[in-house]
């Protein structure tokens, strides 16, 4: 296989017991672009972005993230995996922060321990990324005395730290208003704006309209419907894609 983009997912497949999560998934992310992968709740979203990041494992195909490759069984040791934790960021739904650490010690964690840079360096670097993001202010708070929209931006800069060029994010507007929301899709065009590709799980319709490049469409563990994310969601050709343009809410 030839690789040309920060991410290629090639028919990867994946099993839980007798049942079939991952369908043969094939997809693939490029510097500058935010793609969302669409679809209802239990697609196997969630399930491709953490076979993406090697916190599952898969039962076929392929996952290369930036030369870096992972195969199918079992998850390599955290010891193995220091390259991709370089070349990939992941934030969580639930933000997955440490509570008994600062918003400055999580973002300074990945770095210290994987890079074994200095305490002092590292904690610079925190600092900077959470100014950039809008909570520098917040620094010395732990995930506790946060808000929502405060702890997504903890967590999203703490999937900086390593500077990864490729960012995954998994139902990052769940939890948000439409101004938080807002904010959001312009951190991401920002970031994308900077060279780096994101890939984001969602079933928010309006948020990948407005601002991701393109769709990929999920449904029972396969993508059925890819393109640039104005004219699927406007013209969606397969009943999938239909069926989460129904269930949007009405606002």
């Amino acid at each position: 296989m030839t690789v040309s983009g920060l991410l290629e997912i090639r028919e990867l497949s994946l099993f839980r017991g007798a049942r079939q999560v991952l369908r043969g998934v094939t997809l693939s992310i490029e510097r500058g672009e935010v793609c969302a992968l669409m679809g209802l709740s239990g697609c196997g979203k969630t399930t491709a972005l953490r076979a993406t990041v090697a916190l599952e494992a898969f039962d076929a195909g392929s996952v290369d993230v930036g030369g870096f490759r992972l195969q199918p069984g079992p998850v390599p040791r955290e010891s193995l995996l220091s390259e991709l934790r370089r070349r990939v960021g992941m934030v969580f739904q639930a933000h997955a922060l440490f509570e008994h650490l600062t918003a400055e010690e999580n973002v300074a964690l990945a770095p210290r321990e994987v890079l074994r840079s200095a305490r002092s360096d590292a904690g610079a670097r925190a600092r900077a990324l959470l100014e950039s993001l809008g909570v520098g202010g917040r620094a010395g708070a732990y995930p506790r005395e946060l808000s929502g929209g405060e702890a997504q931006r903890v967590a999203i800069a703490r999937a900086l730290a390593m500077d990864p060029p490729l960012l995954l994010m998994d139902e990052p507007t769940a939890a948000l208003d439409p101004a938080r929301r807002g904010s959001l899709g312009e951190t991401l065009r920002r970031l994308a704006a900077e060279g780096r590709g994101l890939l984001v799980a969602t079933h928010d319709v309006d948020f990948a309209r407005d601002f991701t490049d393109r769709v990929a469409v999920l449904a029972e563990g396969a993508v059925v419907e890819e393109g640039p994310a104005a004219q699927v969601l406007a013209s969606p050709t397969h009943a999938a894609t239909q069926e989460l343009l129904a269930a949007k809410p009405r606002t």
